[in-house]
């Protein structure tokens, strides 16, 4: 090379700024740092919670379309009783605090209640199904999303990010191309003669899925996931029951008994148990926000074997919905949550309009407890003091 050309070749690199340098590498390292291996196997998890909900939908639509079983009641039954055997025994032979006794002494009126909220949940909405049209149902049922922000804001202490609602907002987006696509296949499914009715009623369970979603997380992270199960199989059988023996004792004796109705129930039951168990473990790692945000897939997973089994018609918006629901979910998973543990910290956001008090610090403020999509850690949050 020419001395003239190497020397200007020299200059012109000594004049670019370092931050140009470092700019490719930092970018890509914030790539792998948003999809590595925990966010795969947190939208793995999510989806495997899908898929349930899938195979609790198709076994219900073959009990009531094909054999005229509509036991809502009943199914839900059968789940808290395998509930109540495998967990609430757990509970009985253990010792010391975590002993059913125990737990019941101290906060049985508590899990009372959450059973009750749980049992209604499932029964308004899939009563709603009756009054109203199938898109209004996957439409007004997202509204336990907004239900569960707000409760896990003002009772779990969670803070949220632009990202986070970006997210939210691109999965509710995918949901709006399903509905789309349902509309311009013509799979209005319904009667849809009391309209308001079922829309309340959806609105209505939607409510109660996101207070009972909210409590399993606190319990599960605070207390345990075998105490959460064992408490809602004990109540959940007990009043299911009764609800069964007042509202449907005379549906469940019109069943034409088969083979095949019992393996229906079975699948059903068994879809239903797995669904109860496994998301704990899915709430415990990510969140009740992100759980049900990945659950908005589940209606394409019934609309996909719904093409093989029950012929319907395909649409590209219903791929297009998919993608853009796990787009969304990317987005939220790509930035932490976290939690203002300090009761200082949470009396400066109620109080934020207002001046700020000089509240002595009485000890070292712990660092923020960080909850994300992919799990639980802790990290360096800037510590905010009452000024």
């Amino acid at each position: 090379m020419i001395p003239q050309q190497q020397n200007h070749v020299v200059a012109t690199i000594e004049n670019i700024p370092a931050e140009s340098i470092t700019a490719s590498p930092s970018v890509l390292q914030r790539i792998r740092n948003v999809f590595n291996r925990e966010l795969l196997l947190s939208l793995a998890l999510g989806q495997v919670l899908s898929l349930l909900i899938c195979g609790i939908s198709l076994t219900s639509k073959y009990l009531a379309d094909d054999f005229q079983a509509n036991t809502p009641v009943f199914q839900s039954f059968l789940n808290y009783i395998l509930l109540f055997l495998v967990y609430t025994t757990t509970l009985a032979v253990r010792q010391g605090e975590e002993n059913l006794l125990a737990i019941l002494k101290r906060r049985w009126w508590k899990y009372m209640i959450l059973s009750l909220i749980d049992i209604e949940a499932n029964y308004l909405v899939i009563k709603a199904y009756q009054y109203t049209t199938l898109t209004s149902v996957q439409l007004l049922d997202c509204f336990v999303i907004p239900v569960v922000l707000l409760l896990s804001w003002f009772f779990l202490l969670v803070r949220y990010k632009a990202v986070h609602f970006i997210g939210i907002g691109v999965c509710l987006l995918g949901i709006g191309c399903m509905v789309g696509a349902d509309v311009l296949a013509g799979r209005q499914q319904g009667l849809g003669e009391h309209k308001l009715l079922g829309d309340l009623l959806v609105l209505g369970g939607a409510t109660l899925y996101g207070i009972s979603n909210v409590c399993e997380e606190f319990i599960v992270k605070n207390l345990s996931r075998v105490e959460f199960l064992g408490m809602i199989g004990l109540f959940g059988s007990f009043f299911s029951g009764i609800q069964l023996a007042i509202m449907e004792h005379k549906e469940l004796l019109r069943v034409p008994w088969d083979w095949q109705i019992g393996l229906l129930y079975i699948g059903f039951s068994a879809c239903m148990f797995g669904l109860y168990s496994f998301m704990p473990v899915v709430i415990k790692r990510t969140s009740a926000t992100a759980v049900n945000l990945s659950l908005l897939t589940a209606d394409l997973y019934s609309l996909f074997c719904g093409l093989f089994l029950f012929h319907f018609k395909f649409s590209g918006l219903y791929l297009l919905s998919f993608f853009t629901i796990i787009m969304g979910l990317i987005l939220y998973a790509s930035s932490s949550t976290y939690v203002a543990q300090d009761p200082r910290v949470y009396k400066q956001f109620r109080n934020s309009s207002g001046p700020a008090t000089d509240t002595p610090a009485t000890g070292p403020l712990e660092p923020a407890v960080t909850y994300t999509s992919l799990g639980q850690g802790t990290e360096e949050e800037p510590r905010v003091r009452v000024a």
